[in-house]
């Protein structure tokens, strides 16, 4: 009866070590809290950075685009009836060949850039997430020369929520000259 009485408390003990202590315990749920942690932090700053990219690529899309339209329209123009040469205005007004879209006019209203042609509707060339700002026409043109235009505009994103990753502001400046005399 001896050894069988041995063989039970050795595995007594084994069975009593076998499990985690208080402190192991601790000490794995603290390592997988701050692993936790530190992977949480790195997935918010990767979200808003992702968040202020396309910020970014929507406010410099729309201003390009924007921009790329007036300096073609004005490049095929034949004559930039207002602003007068050497003066500055918040709208620009080209006569254009196609009889049709003459005159062709540029504004800005309630913060969105705005295209008229001829007697169509008004067709704002930004769309509601962006704040057009600031559009300055300055007529360059000078006598015996074909009219020549600077272009500058302002555009903001929309934040209502105030938060950081949503501010973006850009100036656009450009400029088109006249291919016709």
């Amino acid at each position: 009866m001896l050894p069988t009485t041995n063989y039970n408390l050795k595995s007594y003990k084994l069975q009593a070590n076998s499990g985690f202590t208080l402190i192991e315990l601790l000490l794995y749920v603290a390592i997988s809290s701050v692993m936790l942690l530190i992977t949480s932090l790195f997935l918010q700053t990767l979200l808003q950075s992702r968040i202020k990219n396309q910020t970014i690529a929507e406010v410099e899309q729309q201003g390009l685009q924007v921009m790329q339209l007036i300096t073609q329209t004005a490049r095929n123009a034949e004559v930039i009836t207002a602003p007068a040469p050497s003066a500055s205005d918040q709208s620009l007004t080209l006569d254009v060949i196609t009889a049709a879209n003459d005159p062709t006019v540029f504004d800005l209203s309630d913060g969105a850039i705005r295209i008229k042609e001829g007697a169509g509707a008004v067709i704002p060339l930004t769309n509601s997430r962006i704040i057009a700002s600031a559009i300055t026409f300055q007529n360059l043109s000078r006598a015996n020369t074909p009219g020549s235009i600077r272009i500058q505009f302002t555009l903001t994103n929309v934040n209502p929520e105030g938060r950081n990753e949503y501010n973006f502001t850009k100036t656009f400046t450009g400029s088109a000259a006249l291919r016709q005399p």
